[in-house]
């Protein structure tokens, strides 16, 4: 049998329809399938390659570590250059409240470890998130996201969880002295790249000061440089106490983590001892990967060209068709009237070798969320086909 119909026999599927797309090779932009055709790569993995595919300087910083050592000891027992080196690097760029790191494997188990070191910090329970937020397909995870056709099937979740309206000050109130943490993205992902305004971020950040409740950044998509900031919390002029990364975070590899004070983190050190534990968070060659990975978003600030290329996209996405373009840098939402039409429009796009997708809450939506090294004439290229995709959709 060929890798196709394996796929289908012995792979489980999450989707009755699958692209079903089978690439033999990847470099920088593009991605080509068995029959060498070229695909530019506009969503890097769901913003996970953020230098693009086997970028040379995080390929070589894999193979170095591989000729060295993997995996050796579960996380926190031996002391690992990779994980110390990227640890360093990152609060190094941080502010100095966000001194500690710990590395975990994904972004759902980020957000499960934030969840739990706010509910130990402070001693209380109940935790407050936002309407149409994703944080994860993990049962924490899950009941922290804000859609309830997602969980539905899979209730009872956590208890204790409370959802407001993102954007709205006014709901603010109902974060109080028995709320031990709030959870929220910068920018809403799967809603389709929605923003708020910055003074809703200000009086977030004023109403857990004052309840005690700690503030967690979900910037698991938005981190990393794609906004236009190497932080997209740093658009609102706040800092929250718990940050937590992943997906461009690795360099094409698994890695996540969740970032706090050292004196939070500390508390799940004790009363349990191991209040937190991971065998593979922090692997030796995801931290190389991603040690690499960070080194050429600080280096070359491929922020400020997220920013500067995500203007030219909205200035070249000019149609009628097109009713809004949302989000920041390049973390970008097309919207279109439906979702059929959106598909036509995306279906269309991959027949001319552009790979897109939407969004899981705004299925209206096309994302935009290329990896950070696309230039100029690659977006002017982008715009191009999905201009004309528009133009010879039927829907």
């Amino acid at each position: 049998m060929n890798d196709r119909d394996l796929f289908f026999r012995d792979l489980a599927q999450t989707s009755p329809f699958p692209l079903a797309l089978e690439i033999a090779r990847a470099e920088g932009l593009y991605m080509y399938d068995a029959q060498g055709r070229q695909y530019m790569d506009l969503i890097s993995g769901i913003s996970v390659s953020a230098l693009g595919h086997r970028h040379p300087a995080v390929v070589s910083a894999v193979k170095e570590q591989a000729d060295k050592y993997m995996h050796l000891m579960v996380y926190g027992e031996f002391v690992q250059s990779p994980q110390v080196r990227l640890a360093a690097l990152l609060t190094k760029y941080l502010p100095g409240s966000l001194n500690q790191v710990y590395f975990v494997n994904s972004g759902s188990e980020a957000v499960e470890g934030a969840l739990k070191l706010a509910k130990r910090y402070t001693g209380r329970h109940n935790m407050v998130s936002f309407y149409n937020a994703y944080h994860g397909s993990s049962h924490g995870s899950l009941s922290v996201t804000g859609n309830e056709d997602l969980k539905r099937a899979f209730r009872p979740l956590l208890p204790n969880v409370y959802h407001l309206p993102f954007g709205d000050i006014d709901a603010l109130e109902a974060i109080d002295r028995n709320t031990a943490c709030v959870i929220i993205e910068p920018i809403q992902g799967e809603a389709g790249a929605v923003t708020a305004e910055p003074a809703f971020f200000k009086e977030l950040r004023k109403r857990c000061s004052d309840t005690g409740a700690l503030l967690i950044m979900d910037e698991i998509q938005a981190g990393m440089g794609r906004t236009g900031k190497l932080w997209a919390f740093e658009h609102y002029g706040v800092e929250p106490d718990i940050l937590t990364l992943a997906k461009g975070l690795g360099g094409g590899l698994p890695l996540g983590a969740f970032i706090a004070d050292k004196n939070i983190m500390q508390s799940l050190t004790r009363d349990p001892v191991l209040g937190h534990i991971t065998t593979f968070g922090g692997n030796a060659i995801s931290a190389a990967a991603s040690l690499a990975c960070m080194t050429v978003i600080t280096a070359e600030k491929l922020w400020e060209k997220a920013e500067e290329l995500g203007n030219r996209f909205k200035e070249q996405l000019q149609h009628h068709e097109i009713k809004n373009i949302n989000g920041k840098g390049l973390l970008l939402a097309l919207e279109f009237d439906s979702f059929k039409q959106c598909k036509a429009i995306i279906d269309k796009c991959i027949e001319k070798g552009l790979i897109t997708d939407w969004f899981l809450f705004a299925s209206h939506c096309m994302r935009i969320a290329p990896p950070l090294i696309i230039g100029q004439e690659d977006v002017d290229r982008a715009c191009t086909i999905i201009l004309e995709a528009i133009e010879e959709s039927n829907y």
